[in-house]
């Protein structure tokens, strides 16, 4: 039987080389990732740089936009308020947001339960979503009620899962109203301070303006990034305000996992992670429970949220039942974080997997003397350890185990390719070159052809992120 920790632990130096190859190809400006196992943080590393015109390094502590992340703030905020018996998910909306009855809005009869779910029919950003695009200010909390007030309802509540930031804005106000102070001071009061996520907050902190990391645009429109200015979300903190590090939204995420943390109980993240919707007609599809994304990679069911704000992209995944966590945050519209949050759990789970292919690494074969980089003119491939097996993968591709290809070791310096896409070389050997003091300098592989030692280069920042200089 596979031991997991052990298997993972093998296996987060090819993840580590992974990442960073692929911060490189796709000129991501900054990304961390973090990787938790039964309440335990195994991996935290940061790629690239905070600020990249000024040359500062990014490190694990520095705060991204984690947008909507904060949906999972704001529904374990309510979820606490329940258990302590301040409030019913069953009451309606309009029993705390009296301005929605007010204005003649049937949204004041959805219930809590149905905001969180995003079963209320509440449009998603309103007629005028340009605050997104930075043209004006995000709502206040006025300007979020005449959004809501404006034809805010489209669809019927319980009628079709409808995914909303207006929705969870109102229930920022409901958590204001219930405790009596505001949403940004409960959630600090009640969820991070309590975790000690001391680089975890819900908005933006202009007092730490110096550790949060510039966001960049995206190469959609153009060939070089430009950065862009933090704002505050101000009434819609509840639905994309938060800052945070990777680390911290593991620590967090694993007080999520059943029966491991003391946040809330194990009966309440059943009702948050339970699939209320799916996204799309087919019943299997990913979808949503309340306030958390239900979805599921290879045969693992995992449940997280992804965040995308103005140059920052992140993603986090866990699985509830056995406390794999994994946050990746990048610091550029666009950025790979659920590609890169998903090859993650992918590497994982072939590294603990009992029925992998091929062979295991002969005991007292030390397997970094075949482990490492190497190219030629037609691309780029890693020798990696995942978990007890060695495996031919190529970093270019989308996902590192989009054809790989399995390695059984023939002697000192010599693998053979056994098991893999038969278009390639299987059955045929892998060579070693190394010179005098054993360094490895090449192999020859797939079609007999020489392939050289090879690392990423190290470039000037702004070269290496593709951002103006």
């Amino acid at each position: 039987m596979t031991d997991t920790l052990a298997a993972y632990r093998k296996t987060l130096p090819y993840i580590h080389d992974w990442v960073s190859y692929k911060v490189w190809q796709l000129r991501v400006p900054g990304v961390q990732v973090a990787i938790g196992y039964a309440g335990e943080v195994l991996f935290e590393e940061a790629w690239g740089h905070a600020d990249v015109e000024a040359g500062r390094r990014l490190t694990t502590t520095d705060l991204f936009r984690i947008a909507s992340h904060s949906k999972t703030f704001t529904a374990t905020a309510l979820l606490l308020l329940a258990e302590r018996g301040a409030l019913r998910l069953d009451d309606t909306v309009g029993t705390y947001v009296p301005a929605l009855a007010d204005g003649g809005s049937p949204l004041a009869d959805a219930t809590l339960r149905e905001l969180m779910e995003m079963g209320a029919g509440v449009i998603r950003d309103g007629h005028d979503g340009d605050y997104w695009s930075l043209a004006r200010p995000f709502p206040d909390e006025e300007e979020l009620l005449a959004l809501v007030l404006d034809r805010g309802q489209k669809v019927p509540a319980g009628s079709s899962f409808n995914y909303s930031n207006l929705g969870y804005s109102l229930l920022g106000l409901v958590i204001a109203a219930v405790s009596g102070t505001t949403y940004n001071d409960f959630v600090r009061e009640a969820i991070t301070e309590p975790l000690g996520l001391r680089n975890t907050g819900p908005d933006w902190d202009p007092t730490r303006a110096d550790d949060f990391v510039v966001g960049y645009t995206g190469f959609h429109t153009d060939r070089r990034r430009h950065r862009i200015d933090h704002v505050d979300t101000r009434a819609m903190a509840a639905a994309t305000g938060f800052h945070g590090t990777a680390g911290d939204l593991v620590r967090y995420f694993s007080q999520h996992v059943i029966g491991q943390g003391a946040l809330l109980s194990d009966h309440s993240k059943r009702l948050a992670q339970r699939k209320a919707w799916s996204a799309t007609d087919d019943p299997a599809d990913r979808g949503y429970g309340a306030g958390f994304v239900v979805d599921r990679i290879g045969g693992r069911e995992v449940r997280g949220h992804s965040g995308g704000f103005p140059g920052h992209i992140t993603q986090s995944l866990f699985d509830p039942a056995s406390g794999l966590v994994v946050s990746v945050l990048t610091s550029a519209a666009a950025g790979p974080a659920t590609l890169i949050a998903t090859a993650i759990i992918e590497l994982l789970d072939r590294a603990a997997a009992d029925d992998a292919p091929g062979a295991p690494v002969p005991d007292g074969v030390d397997p970094a003397t075949f482990t490492g980089r190497f190219a030629n003119p037609w691309g780029v491939t890693d020798i990696a350890l995942v978990g007890d097996r060695l495996l031919e993968i190529d970093p270019a591709a989308p996902a590192p185990l989009e054809s790989p290809t399995r390695l059984e070791v023939v002697d000192a310096d010599t693998l053979r390719m056994t098991h893999g896409n038969r278009f390639g070389s299987i059955d045929e050997d892998v060579t070693y070159s190394r010179d005098a003091d054993g360094t490895t300098t090449g192999i020859r592989a797939g079609g007999g052809m020489s392939l050289t030692a090879w690392s990423v280069p190290v470039e000037p920042p702004a070269v290496a992120a593709g951002v103006e200089a």
